[in-house]
């Protein structure tokens, strides 16, 4: 028999949830073939067989979570044709192990709560876990749910879940028919609990220019073929974003910093995250040492990362660390908006969508293509001037390419 382990899930990560099983009891599999996928608070994980024979039995079914080292599964090595018959008797086995689970929880539910009870439950948006019930046999009568209710305390102590959620009002019966209940994935409760510990600990704060980005697309149009052609990689423009980012942090350094309780930590490289939007929600990879990179390194990097975005194949590794955010909501067609820090970082700059405006310039009203930015910041760390500054820093080297080449 071999145990099929969780694989290694990364620093910081503990657990992780059985989101897919692709082979069931009984099946023959090949050594390094795909027996299921694992979901983490940041990638999905794909468990390979650690050799070929028969899958004997699935220990984390479907939906369970599973802590770093833990069993998934057996295997039986070897590929006798017999084996499959044989071996496939025990799996009504883990089908059969959960069962009672399920059956434990009405056995739970022998009390029949007051009627009284559930009316004012469901009018103070409180579950039955919420309220103790203080009636024969810890049946919930209308005078606990009034005390839960005007007891704010317990409320928090009793939601450790990864997700601070409001309790939701009551429903129509009719509405309630039409209704989809997902289960929110891993990924997306992590989005979810890190966007609100922001606003929660952050002193976020937003300042916001515009650019003109003619110099930048006349520079582009100009050499995206020979670009190409050397470097095998298109030109866009977010090369010209990460680079006048890492200009303006040499020169405003607060924005490239963090706090770690009463300390500001300094840093003297540019990891620079880079916001890529997937089917499972918005993840970050990061461009370690973007500062040291040329155009074409950047864009192929980019690249590279945002296929493995897309495809859930990204590591940890590539997603930590992170010292500077950018975030293009322009790609949706974003026009304006305010960015949530990524913690721990101090800044995140907000891209947007390219539309052409009219602006003076040298007293005439001319037509150019403008963009919004936007720079969220932490002002605990980051004051007002600095920020602003920043912002004009990154304005001034994409009006004019030509000052990231001579470090102006």
């Amino acid at each position: 028999m071999t145990d099929v382990m969780v694989p290694a899930l990364g620093e910081s990560v503990s657990e992780a949830t059985v989101s897919t099983w692709f082979k069931k009891p009984g099946d023959f599999v090949k050594q390094d073939e795909m027996l299921c996928e694992l979901e983490t608070d940041k990638v999905s994980v794909e468990v390979p067989a650690p050799v070929s024979g028969i899958l004997t039995e699935i220990i984390a079914p479907e939906g369970a979570t599973v802590a770093a080292n833990a069993r998934l599964a057996i295997m039986t090595e070897g590929a006798a044709a017999p084996a499959p018959k044989a071996e496939a008797a025990p799996a009504p086995a883990p089908a059969a192990a959960p069962a009672p689970a399920p059956a434990a929880a009405p056995a739970a539910k022998d009390v029949e709560d007051a009627p009284a009870a559930k009316k004012a439950m469901a009018e103070a948006g409180l579950t039955r876990d919420q309220v103790t019930g203080t009636g024969r046999d810890g049946r919930v009568m209308k005078e606990d749910v009034a005390r839960a209710a005007a007891t704010p305390a317990p409320a928090p102590a009793a939601a450790p879940a990864p997700v601070a959620a409001i309790p939701r009002g009551p429903v129509a019966a009719d509405d309630a028919a039409r209704e989809e209940r997902v289960k929110m994935t891993r990924l997306r409760q992590t989005i979810a609990r890190r966007l609100k510990d922001a606003q929660n600990t952050a002193a976020m704060l937003t300042t916001y220019n515009e650019v003109d980005m003619s110099g930048i697309m006349e520079l582009r149009n100009t050499y995206k073929d020979a670009f190409e052609k050397k470097h095998g990689v298109k030109m866009g423009f977010m090369s010209f974003f990460v680079k006048a980012c890492t200009h303006a942090l040499k020169e405003i350094p607060e924005v490239n910093a963090e706090i770690d309780g009463t300390d500001v930590i300094y840093k003297n490289y540019v990891h620079m995250g880079v916001a890529v939007g997937t089917p499972s929600g918005l993840v970050v990879p990061v461009l370690r040492d973007a500062d040291q990179m040329g155009f074409a390194q950047i864009e192929k990097k980019i690249a590279e990362l945002g296929l493995r975005a897309r495809d859930g194949k990204l590591s940890m590794a590539e997603m930590q660390g992170g010292s500077f955010t950018i975030s293009n909501g322009g790609v949706y067609g974003s026009l304006m908006s305010s960015p949530i820090l990524n913690p721990p970082q101090s800044g995140i700059l907000g891209m947007h969508k390219i539309q052409d405006r009219p602006v003076v310039v040298n007293g005439q009203i001319v037509i150019r293509p403008m963009m919004y930015l936007a720079l969220s910041y932490d002002h605990r760390i980051v004051d007002g001037k600095g920020a602003v500054t920043f912002l004009v820093r990154v304005k001034e080297a994409l009006e004019d390419p030509r000052r990231l080449l001579m470090d102006l």
